[in-house]
């Protein structure tokens, strides 16, 4: 197991070069800033929109459904325009030690549009777009891609894959979570059998599915009134993330699947510490009518998921998932524009960890899942 030193800096906790500052030279409001120590490292939960349509929330806009809502407005205007700004965003690379980014749509994406057929419209122009801006534009260097699809249409979406990943150079496919089909309360989760065409052009194309959190639909919100901030990054992205995933390896995916790839980010979602208390009670239920697992849910956490550490900046969390992964299964991430690359970079760079685990989890490991 790697060991992290006690003394590795906790996020906003140690030190005065932690301290929280309204004008930093990146000019970003509430992020905390050092230099850059180790300058290869590679982003790849890094958010951007598109001029096709208005990825921060659901087309139509349904109220509730979008994380931006409850943002604090300096926060969320200076968010709003990196999202679509690459070199902005090369910029604050830099100045961080970041060599690469891999870029997908921003939550809900196209996964929040309703129509199907403008779901099928938009994704293709949207990767056309993401294409032309970051993987083949002025600084094409700095950016790779996951591809979007629309999952309104599973065979539309595995046809858009194939387009992604063999004409545009996507290294993966980026979906941010459930689908709405029709409204904001009709969704569609990626375990449901319409949706096997997809699984089975992914594992054809051998690309991991990066799974990006998303609000809970409106109808499964009772709990956060009163307290709706809580429904998006704050805790509502990581309830939904990691029962999704949980769908995924009970559906029976994985046996049927067995070499696919997933993606989580925020360390995991809060599965590598939740799911051996899952395998022990489930011992003792009947099995429901789509559990159709055939081995225990920690054994497909640990062959099939990967993850980063986007929005995590807690040394302990950290430490903890590598007891669960490994060093070989985790990555680095930002969660640019959402969170700092000077913040997430620093406190990367001055945890007290072996050159090795350091280098895994900086860029290798990403490296070597898409293949850079």
């Amino acid at each position: 197991m790697t060991s992290l030193s006690p003394r590795s800096p906790e996020h906003h906790r140690e030190g005065d070069d932690q301290i929280m500052s309204e004008s930093l030279s990146e000019g970003r409001p509430t992020f905390t800033t050092r230099p850059p120590h180790f300058p290869r490292k590679i982003a790849l939960e890094e958010a951007v929109s598109t001029s096709v349509f208005n990825a921060t929330r659901t087309t139509p806009p349904v109220p509730g459904t979008s994380d931006m809502e409850y943002s604090r407005p300096d926060y969320g205007s200076d968010v709003e325009r990196r999202l679509s700004d690459p070199g902005l965003q090369v910029e604050s690379m830099d100045a961080a030690g970041v060599a690469l980014a891999v870029v997908a749509v921003t939550a809900p994406g196209i996964e929040g549009i309703f129509d199907t057929r403008e779901a099928i419209d938009a994704a293709r122009r949207a990767n056309d777009e993401i294409r032309a801006r970051y993987t083949a534009g002025e600084h094409a260097s700095r950016f790779r891609a996951f591809g979007c699809v629309p999952m309104q249409d599973p065979a539309a979406a595995a046809e858009e894959a194939g387009r992604c990943v063999r004409e545009l150079g996507c290294v993966g496919i980026l979906i941010n979570g459930y689908t709405n089909l029709g409204d904001a309360d009709a969704v569609q989760y990626l375990d449901e059998p319409q949706c096997e065409p997809f699984w089975a052009r992914l594992e054809e194309l051998d690309v991991p599915l990066y799974i990006h959190p998303r609000v809970p639909a409106p109808g499964q919100k009772r709990i956060y009134q009163g307290y709706e901030s809580l429904s998006g990054s704050p805790w509502g992205f990581t309830a939904e993330t990691s029962l999704h995933a949980v769908r995924l390896m009970m559906s029976g995916l994985f046996d049927r699947h067995p070499r696919q790839r997933i993606i989580l980010g925020h360390c995991g979602e809060g599965l590598p510490f939740l799911i051996a208390r899952t395998d022990h009670r489930l011992r003792h239920y009947s099995k429901d009518k789509n559990h159709l697992a055939g081995q225990p849910l920690q054994v497909y956490l640990e062959n099939n998921f990967r993850v980063t550490t986007a929005g995590i900046m807690s040394t302990r969390t950290l430490q903890d998932t590598l007891s669960i992964f490994g060093a070989d299964k985790v990555m680095w991430s930002c969660d640019y524009p959402y969170e700092s690359y000077q913040e997430t970079g620093s406190w990367f760079d001055h945890l007290e960890i072996d050159d090795q685990t350091r280098a895994k989890i900086g860029w290798q490991n990403a490296e070597q899942l898409l293949r850079l």
